[in-house]
């Protein structure tokens, strides 16, 4: 499975054609949150005309700078809202989780540490107990504390979302733009494919039977 990965949009889709230029073919489009800039109010025709510009499946998520009535927008299009909620793509289990840990700025969409554990352990129990053998994959806004959450007064990632990192096999995140890039956390490969209103994404291609394969990403500026 070939996942097209993209956070941060911020409202801004314009590097979205370029993007599906230079990726190829792929299966399946996560959007890991902050699709608007403080929206979706007046600006849900140009989110749904972003999400038309995909012929393939797409998964989003909302951001600490989305409004929570992103939630009925994103119920409302051809986008699957996974916030709070899990699918199955064959033999993959994607789990999300939107929003953020708490934040100096006090954005619109963010959850208590406590919140966060809590819908992340049913969640994953869902998954680890569904008979289901291939790979559980945790989309989140907010990186696990620890990884891809690095600014320079420290680590400011979810210390929530970092106790599922042994529980999990892919955690695909955004939220801090400066910390772009791949690292391992526990068993979990995480994934922030930066800003995407800057033309930055991620191609992840995923086993989705063997869960030893290795997780295979390419990080792709337009």
């Amino acid at each position: 499975m070939k996942i097209l990965a993209i956070s941060d949009l911020h409202g801004n889709y314009s590097k979205i054609k370029l993007m599906l230029e230079k990726v190829g073919d792929f299966d399946l489009v996560v959007i890991t949150g902050d699709l608007t800039n403080f929206g979706p109010d007046g600006q849900v025709e140009e989110l749904f005309e972003m999400f038309d510009k995909f012929e393939k499946p797409v998964f989003a998520i909302p951001g600490n700078c989305d409004l929570k009535s992103l939630l009925k927008t994103l119920d409302e299009s051809k986008a699957t809202n996974l916030h709070a909620r899990a699918e199955n793509i064959g033999n993959v289990r994607f789990i999300g989780l939107g929003g953020s840990n708490p934040t100096p700025f006090e954005t619109p969409f963010e959850l208590p540490e406590e919140e966060i554990e809590e819908t992340l352990e049913g969640l994953v129990c869902s998954a680890e107990n569904s008979g289901e053998c291939g790979p559980i994959v945790l989309l989140t806004h907010a990186p696990p504390q620890g990884a891809c959450d690095e600014i320079p007064c420290g680590h400011v990632g979810s210390g929530a979302i970092r106790k599922f990192a042994d529980r999990v096999d892919l955690i695909i995140c955004g939220h801090i733009h400066e910390a772009k890039g791949i690292e391992n956390l526990g068993k979990a490969l995480v994934v922030n494919p930066g800003e995407a209103c800057k033309g930055s994404c991620a191609l992840i291609t995923l086993a989705e039977t063997e869960k030893e394969k290795p997780i295979e990403v390419e990080l792709i500026e337009v």
